[in-house]
């Protein structure tokens, strides 16, 4: 049983102390679930890491197994802590390669030896160890996974291999933070009836953090509501949510589609992605489609299935093996899938937000509004193509480095090495924008956003969550864009705050006739957003039509049951 009594934990922020915790008592009982929900920065994960031991507290204390940890319980209580708690944290993937079974021994040769090689077969204790993992991977239904090859497996079932790992220290506390986030709803229905399973085996504190109002309702047995560092409510999840849903904002309404005009056609587009030796991933073979103008379309299916990829390839940041994407740009097409001196033009004419957005924590909004219109506003290519040959930079290259503000930060920095560059290359490339136009340019966005004029002068840390991503939507649309490209940048939001996004995104396109590309897993946020949804599976389209009917197609196919219950009745 696990017992929390008056745990209080402070933040230095600016040489100011911030309070994130305050007074939070709870109990948990051996064989149950307790469920922790609230906004985003409401104080949940760090709950958690306090329970799991890295994160120190400053009063209170907590009951685990028979031992009381405080804030002086030191090295000597956040090691008895790393022995007896297990966690699961959100977008945690990382997994050996080989076969699945060999990271469940890995794991148990660290607990016997204090590193995670794998130890020879011929070793005393290796059968030993076989047989343990074994049963571990039957508490989560992989065990007729076990010789499978770990980089081959699905999601969900990465996800229980995961579980099963943090399962072989024989936890006396189960911390999962968000554990589904960012997975397809047949994903997330494997993981949620593992841990529901878990329930019954172990016997133990299991403690589940997650924004999802339905994740709640299928497994917790009583939940928690945290704002502002406080418990507000606990007890029936579905009382509870819907208090916690009392802030959530009436739905502005979709725009009605636009009269179809293509603006992109992909045609005949082949991608075959594998790893050496063990075998084909996805195989995108003869894909075609069209998006039309000042249509908002959404792209869904299990997880894995080859949404990133094709979104990727349309962006034109992935080749594809054969086929083309062609854009309709100034009344002529171009395939954005390969060099052109025009390619640059098209780029500037569409914004990109990945997964991994992110802002940079110490420049302020405007300073990154005013990086992003030096290099896309009107007369920057042509800027840049001049003192471009006078540093001796060839086209192609200068292609290059103007896609890298729209890739993830870790291919960005890997291809700025590859060419033998550092970010101040671009200062020397793009044009100075004055604070006047960054204005000029912010305001009519953030009107459509719902953001004060005041966030311009703010770091990310100054705001909140859901301003944060408001922010960055900002950014991406602050040069007027005709096409904005999101891959699932909205996952870690709480509902309440998505709904000011999801609502934000339909006055830019009613507004601004922006179309809008999206990859999304959230079904609620799809059904709401979208005029059209696209079903991929295996790399095909199987669906393209209606939003709402092609995504209970996919809660059809994946069997998920935990999405019995909708935002909308649960707020009512």
């Amino acid at each position: 049983m696990l017992n929390v009594t008056n745990i209080v934990k402070d933040y230095e922020v600016n040489s100011k102390k911030v309070r994130v915790l305050n007074d939070i008592n709870f109990s948990v009982k051996n064989g149950e679930i307790l469920g922790i929900t609230g906004k985003s920065g409401s104080g949940k994960s760090t709950l958690l890491k306090i329970l799991r031991g890295v994160e120190p507290f400053d009063e209170g204390s907590f009951e685990l197994n028979g031992d009381t940890f405080t804030p002086k319980s030191g090295m000597e209580g956040t090691k008895k802590l790393g022995k007896t708690t297990a966690i699961h944290l959100q977008r945690t993937f990382g997994l050996w390669t080989g076969p699945a079974i060999e990271n469940i021994i890995r794991k148990l040769n660290y607990l016997r030896e204090g590193h995670e090689s794998l130890p020879r077969k011929s070793s005393p204790h290796y059968q030993d160890m076989y047989d343990k993992s074994m049963t571990y991977l039957k508490l989560v239904g992989m065990e007729h996974k076990a010789l499978h090859a770990a980089n081959l497996l699905s999601g969900g079932e990465k996800q229980r291999i995961i579980i099963a790992r943090q399962l072989a220290a024989n936890p006396k506390l189960l911390l999962l933070d968000e554990p589904v986030t960012m997975t397809g709803p047949d994903t997330k229905q494997e993981v949620l009836d593992a841990i529901k399973d878990l329930k019954n085996t172990l016997n133990i504190p299991i403690i589940v953090v997650s924004h999802l109002p339905e994740i709640h309702m299928y497994l917790a047995d009583r939940l928690l509501f945290i704002e502002n560092g406080e418990i507000l409510e606990e007890g029936d999840p579905k009382t509870v949510l819907k208090h916690f849903l009392r802030d959530l904002k009436p739905k502005v309404e979709l725009a009605p589609a636009p009269e179809k005009e293509v603006i992109i056609k992909v045609k005949d587009v082949s991608k075959r992605l594998a790893l050496i030796r063990v075998g084909e991933v996805l195989n995108i073979k003869d894909l075609s489609l069209d998006i039309n103008k000042g249509e908002i379309l959404s792209f869904i299916g299990p997880s894995g299935a080859g949404k990133t990829t094709l979104l990727k390839i349309i962006e034109g940041l992935v080749e594809p093996k054969s086929g083309y994407v062609n854009y309709l740009h100034d009344g002529e097409w171009l395939d954005i899938t390969h060099f052109s001196k025009k390619r640059m033009d098209l780029r500037s004419r569409i914004s990109i937000m990945h997964q991994e957005f992110t802002m940079s924590p110490h420049s302020t909004v405007r300073d990154q509004i005013a990086f992003r219109l030096s290099i896309k506003m009107t007369g920057a290519i042509d800027y840049a193509r001049e003192k471009a040959a006078e540093l001796g930079i060839s086209d192609e290259k200068l292609d290059m480095i103007y896609q890298l503000p729209d890739m993830s930060e870790d291919v960005k920095s890997q291809a700025l090495q590859d060419m033998q560059l550092s970010l101040d290359i671009f200062p020397k490339l793009f044009p100075h924008v004055p604070d006047t136009d960054v204005e000029k340019y912010s305001k009519r966005v953030f009107d459509a956003m719902d953001l004060p004029m005041e966030v311009l002068d703010k770091t990310p840390y100054q705001i909140s969550g859901g301003e944060h991503v408001r922010a960055f939507i900002a950014l991406a649309l602050a040069t007027s864009p005709d096409i904005l490209m999101l891959d699932e940048p909205f996952g870690d939001l709480d509902p309440v705050t998505l709904r000011d996004v999801t609502n934000s995104l339909k006055n830019i396109n009613a507004r601004f006739g922006t179309t809008i590309v999206l990859v999304s897993h959230h079904m609620d946020f799809v059904k709401e957003v979208a005029h059209r949804t696209i079903l991929i599976d295996n790399g095909a389209i199987i669906m393209d039509g209606e939003s709402g009917e092609v995504c209970q197609h996919l809660i059809d196919m994946s069997n998920a049951t935990y999405l019995e219950h909708t935002i909308e009745e649960l707020s009512k």
